[in-house]
Formats: structure tokens, sequence, C-alpha cells
């Protein structure tokens, strides 16, 4: 990968990153990270993995789409890069996926599970996350709320930023309007990476 200047470190505790667009130190939880390829090719880093000193963007679509307007990304690297002509659009699907994957990973190993009886018996078996489908009906929110009381559980609620065909995917069904992820490492990964789809998509 060809190195690009990296923009400086806010000085808060954890990592900060300044996005390029909005010129704010944010926490990295709710950015993007950008490297270049071969070829000066542009390429999304949502894994963060990737060789080769980044830069950084708002998980916001309107920030993706300024940054290519505004050439940002040949400025940043001083010289004309290759951009590619679906940017925006790969940027969800890549996050659409990784959500996905982090859910099907909790499935088979047994931390996460979907079905409406079967996350309202969960939430009496110990701390968790719960996630409801972006459009699901108010009348099921309202019902597994109910559930929350009685159960007396505090569960953390993770950003609804799957449609319940999408989430019903990560469980290997049609679709999905409830799912649950027992407390872990596993479980804040998977809070994070929803957390970016749905500031992404604007939720």
């Amino acid at each position: 990968m060809t190195e690009i200047p990296e923009l400086p470190d806010c000085d808060d505790d954890g990592p900060h990153r300044r996005c390029l667009i909005l010129g704010e130190s944010q926490s990295t939880d709710l950015l993007l990270r950008f490297v270049l390829g071969p070829e000066d090719q542009v390429v999304p880093d949502i894994d963060e993995r990737l060789p080769g000193r980044g830069f950084w963007l708002s998980a916001r679509r309107d920030v993706v789409e300024t940054a290519v307007k505004r050439k940002a990304f040949h400025r940043v690297a001083r010289r004309m890069v290759n951009v590619p002509d679906d940017l925006v659009g790969l940027v969800e699907r890549l996050l659409l996926r990784r959500c996905q994957d982090s859910l099907g990973l909790a499935r088979r190993s047994g931390r996460a599970l979907c079905g409406f009886d079967k996350v309202a018996a969960a939430l009496s078996d110990g701390p968790g996350s719960l996630i409801e489908a972006s459009d699901g009906s108010a009348d099921g929110g309202r019902k597994i709320g109910q559930h929350v009381r009685r159960a007396g559980a505090a569960p953390r609620r993770i950003a609804a930023a799957l449609t319940a065909e999408e989430l019903g995917i990560s469980f290997a069904r049609e679709r999905a309007v409830h799912a649950w992820v027992s407390a872990g490492p596993l479980a804040d990964r998977i809070a994070r990476d929803m957390a970016r789809l749905a500031s992404y998509r604007g939720i």
C-alpha cells in the first residue's frame, strides 16, 4: 500500500482521528478508514487492517459524497488517485456485509439468536444486547419493551441499522425482527459495526 499523510490524533483518551471533511477529532468508533491500494486506488478499510497509513472520514454518506466531489482524496495524497465510481455505495455494502458477518459469527458460536419468543426468554439469562430491525412494527417494539421491564433487564440496545430482511440473512432466515447477542467482545464489535452503518444510513 502507498503511504499517505495521516491527520493528527486528538489529545483525548482513546483512539481518535480527525475527519478529513468536517475537521473534527472524533472517536474511531464512528469513523471510516481509507488507504491507497495498488495503482493508487482509494480503498475503504472497513476492518481497519490494511497496511499503510490511513485517512479518516465520518461514517456518514454525505461526508463521503463530499469527499468525492471536493477531490479530498487527491488533496490528502498530494497527487491524483483513482476513486471508485461508486465509492459511496461500496462503503455501504461493505459496512452491511461486516454487520451481517459479525452477527453470523455470533450465531454460529451460540452467542446470538433471533425470534421474538427466544429473545424474550433470553432477557432473563444474563447481560446482552438487543437488536431490532429498522422496519419492525411499533407494536412489536412495545411488546419486547414490556418483556424487558418484566425481566428487570437493562440490555444494551444496538442501533437498528438493518432491515428485517438484512437481519434475517445473518440467521439463515428470510426475515428477523428481534435478535439477541450475549455480552462479550463480539457483542461490542457488533454494536460498533451497527452504529457505523446506522450513521451512514442516517438512521
